[in-house]
């Protein structure tokens, strides 16, 4: 009998097993022969269901040539049955492309002539989710521009499980604080939307759809919309969407809220909150109501450079979730150093050099209510083909060209008073149709002339809201 070879094939390895019969001697009965093999093939079988067994957590290699060709086979990785599915590094990468979003857009509005000498407040987390849904129904250039203006992961796994991860952890509840966010969309009711792009909304961004009127009842549409934003923020945020700002070619808005109140874990006493002067921008002086914490207790994260001064007050909170409010104060009355630390590097040397210290606390309360009309923006930023009609790629929202950004609006609010900071903003995009060295003696923080700051997550870096206070009294 000719050589046999036994092949036996399983995901993880080939097994051969040959069996020369004809070296067999030839007194071998056809029986016995046969018995042979079987053993050999009991052996083989024995062999690959120990070798199956071995390691239970690898998988089939699967091909992930990016031309596409006819040959390849794909594998679609399934949708994520929950919204905490996802790893950290997912949460991370979206945290980390929304602060540098958040840079980017405090130093383009920083540079705008209109804003010279006033404040800045907003919520680079807000604008961030709002556009970020947006994004999942952008196609083509479009969508490379939106990506890339807010650095969001081009990988839809990573970005979709990073949000929904960030989500989920905002609004887990802590008796410590109060944090939450919500987004929305609101549809022309006649007007027929994917599934696919509802359903990832829903899915990853907690995002649901309202049915609205746009064509007959615009202006009844807007005031269900803003009704919506100010429940969400406790009433701060009111007329987010002005009068005119919908229409009866509106028949997408994509909404989103975000709400903080918390207390300092060291309180300013009220009692010895003064009367004092700060020193503006524009090189007048003010009166503002100064808080301090200046007792032997009064033991802040604190870092300092030849420039600046950097310092950290945590907010109270009962679980692992951490916010602190950070003030970086240039040490002459240019403020320039300061909106320069304004970067991933930067701002971490700085954290990273922060010790716990006593330190002679002032800080001024103030007030802020501020609202921004993006487009042009945005637009200079690099987004323009998102809002120019008949350029725009929004296919992935209703399988057509027709869809464009008409308008994006954010609104912010903050109230730092002795007690702690009540904060809020929303964002509103409407699309519309058409065919330190350490001393003997503690530093003093003054914060009688402008500075920067921001409230951060600190479990996961996140830059909720960010700013500069030019004038306390001011706007």
């Amino acid at each position: 009998m000719s050589a046999t070879d036994i092949h036996f094939v399983t995901a993880k390895k080939t097994v051969v097993i040959a069996s020369y019969i004809s070296s067999f001697d030839t007194r071998v009965t056809m029986n016995q022969k046969q018995a042979g093999i079987w053993i050999l093939v009991s052996i083989a079988i024995a062999f690959i269901l120990i070798s199956g067994c071995s390691d239970p957590a690898q998988k089939p290699a699967v091909n992930s040539s990016p031309t596409g060709s006819p040959q390849d086979t794909s594998i679609i990785t399934p949708v994520p049955a929950t919204t905490n599915s996802g790893n950290i590094q997912d949460e991370q990468s979206v945290a980390v492309a929304n602060n540098l979003f958040a840079y980017d857009l405090y130093a383009t509005l920083a540079k705008n002539p209109s804003n010279a000498g006033h404040n800045l407040f907003y919520s680079p987390f807000s604008i961030s989710s709002a556009l970020a849904i947006t994004g999942e129904g952008a196609k083509g250039k479009t969508a490379d521009e939106i990506f890339s203006v807010f650095y969001l992961p081009k990988n839809d796994t990573v970005r979709q499980s990073g949000f929904a991860r960030i989500n989920e952890g905002i609004n887990t509840a802590n008796a410590g604080f109060t944090l939450r966010t919500a987004n929305a969309l609101w549809a022309e009711k006649s007007y027929p939307f994917l599934p696919a792009f509802t359903g990832i909304a829903r899915k990853y961004y907690s995002a649901n759809v309202t049915n609205l009127d746009f064509k007959n009842t615009p202006e009844e549409s807007r005031a269900t919309i803003n009704q919506w934003v100010e429940q969400k923020t406790e009433n701060k945020i009111r007329d987010l969407l002005p009068s005119g700002s919908i229409d009866s070619l509106t028949r997408l808005v994509i909404t989103n809220a975000v709400y903080f109140k918390g207390t300092w874990v060291r309180q300013f006493d009220a009692a010895r909150t003064q009367d004092a002067d700060f020193r503006t921008e524009t090189g007048t002086t003010v009166n503002v109501r100064m808080m301090q914490d200046t007792g032997e207790e009064s033991e802040y994260p604190y870092a300092e450079t030849d420039s600046v001064q950097y310092i950290e007050l945590p907010y109270t909170h009962n679980s692992g979730k951490a916010l602190s409010m950070i003030v970086i104060l240039p040490k002459s009355d240019d403020l320039k150093p300061a909106e320069a630390v304004l970067n991933d590097s930067n701002l971490s040397a700085l954290q990273d050099s922060a010790n716990s210290r006593r330190v002679m606390l002032y800080l001024p309360k103030f007030h802020m209510e501020t609202e921004y009309r993006l487009p042009d923006t945005l637009s200079a930023m690099g987004m323009p083909t998102a809002f120019t009609f008949g350029a725009a790629d929004f296919s992935g929202m209703d399988g057509t060209t027709n869809l464009y950004i008409s308008d994006v609006i954010h609104k912010a609010f903050i109230d730092v008073n002795e007690e702690g900071t009540e904060a809020a903003a929303a964002t509103a995009v409407v699309m519309g149709w058409g065919a330190a060295p350490s001393g003997a003696n503690p530093p003093t923080f003054r914060a009688d002339h402008p500075f920067v700051f921001l409230i951060q997550d600190k479990e996961t870096g996140t830059i909720l809201f960010i700013g500069r206070v030019a004038n306390p009294a001011g706007s």
